[in-house]
């Protein structure tokens, strides 16, 4: 690139490697460069120095690539010093501008968090107000690097952490901070993933795979859902009612009854779902319960419709789409043969190769051709 100097002989890079190795060092006796707030400090202060170097100096683009090589001859095994650490450490400063100063509330966070986890999310959470609600997120959860990325990916804050889009009555039926937290609970949508599954499903196939798949269900609801049973019974007057999955909420201290539906949100489906809280609350609730909450899964939803339905519903609820993973487009799988075609013309094939007569004909065809 032209204009960059040779950078092992420049005696202004010379300083500031020394100076590196210094902050290095002193960082080294005060912590064993653990995953602590003091390394993500040098990781900060490093990546800020390149910033600043790289406007005042014709070092170029050399600059990160000489200096991984000078740190790791220079600290043998110490590790997190490669070219790629380094090119973290300056995007680590570029994202987090008032990470030194350490007022911010994020900047307070990030010094809780591994580095890996802030690789990824400098990674794949580009906007600040993302980011911030990620790192919170990831500190209340718990949640691994690789977790952090699957948050991510399917887009947990645009789906959890805004209200647009949501529907739901909590905030006229719950008091606060309950209905904050009941609205930080419901997602719009939620995201199947992990089921394989077309419009046609109905609800029976849907929930047998939802409970098959415990595990991802309750991590995509969200922290804090106990699960209680599927098809649970309630008993009122002569008739028994089965609630298609019912989880309790450790940390709203109330049950949580969910109602899947195949198709779109239908108004009366409130007024189901209103009855089966009011059930809840008289045949299972606790004193020390709170109020048990609804939430009415539908494949999609009118919100107009859905907010005059909660209008004057007694009972806390929301309502939420939610999403399969399709195995094959309809088209496509129309267009694909079948296991049973496949087999047939798998035979016929191999029927047209072991006759006689038709190599025959076909070595004739082959000489004829060739004249």
């Amino acid at each position: 690139m032209s204009g960059q100097v040779l950078l092992s002989v420049d005696k202004e890079y010379l300083s500031f490697l020394s100076e590196v190795k210094e902050q290095i060092q002193r960082t080294r006796i005060r912590a064993a460069l653990a995953a602590s707030g003091e390394m993500l400090q040098l990781y900060w202060q490093i990546g800020h120095e390149i910033i600043e170097r790289q406007k005042t100096t014709r070092w170029g683009s050399k600059l990160i690539e000489q200096l991984a090589n000078d740190l790791q001859n220079a600290f043998p095994g110490a590790e997190g010093y490669s070219v790629r650490n380094i090119k973290y450490m300056r995007t680590f400063a570029q994202n987090f501008p008032q990470f030194a100063i350490g007022q911010r509330p994020v900047a307070q966070l990030v010094y809780q968090l591994p580095w890996g986890q802030i690789i990824i999310l400098m990674q794949k959470a580009k906007e600040s107000r993302a980011r911030e609600w990620y790192i919170a997120k990831t500190l209340e959860n718990g949640w691994s690097r690789d977790l952090l990325a699957i948050q991510i990916d399917s887009k947990l804050y645009e789906r959890q952490g805004r209200a647009e889009g949501k529907t739901h009555n909590f905030v006229a039926r719950l008091p606060h901070p309950q209905s904050d937290l009941a609205e930080n609970t419901l997602k719009n949508p939620y995201l199947f993933n992990f089921i394989s599954a077309d419009d046609t499903a109905h609800e029976k196939e849907i929930e047998n795979d939802l409970v098959k798949h415990i595990t991802q269900f309750l991590l995509e609801l969200g922290k804090g859902f106990a699960y209680m049973g599927r098809q649970y019974p309630l008993t009122v007057g002569d008739d028994t009612f089965y609630i298609d999955l019912l989880f309790y909420h450790v940390d709203l201290h109330c049950y949580v009854v969910i109602e899947l539906k195949a198709g779109k949100f239908m108004p009366e489906y409130a007024g189901k779902l209103n009855f089966y809280l009011s059930a809840v609350d008289d045949l299972l609730k606790k004193p020390q319960d709170n109020p048990s909450i609804g939430i009415l899964m539908c494949r999609s939803k009118n919100k107009t419709q859905a907010e005059y339905a909660l209008k004057d519903i007694n009972k806390p609820m929301g309502v939420s789409e939610y999403q399969l993973l399709e195995s094959l487009p309809k088209k496509l799988g129309k267009s694909l043969p079948s296991i049973k075609e496949l087999e047939a013309e798998l035979m016929t094939t191999k029927k047209k190769i072991s006759h006689p007569k038709l190599k025959f004909r076909s070595k004739a065809k082959s000489r004829k051709d060739k004249k």
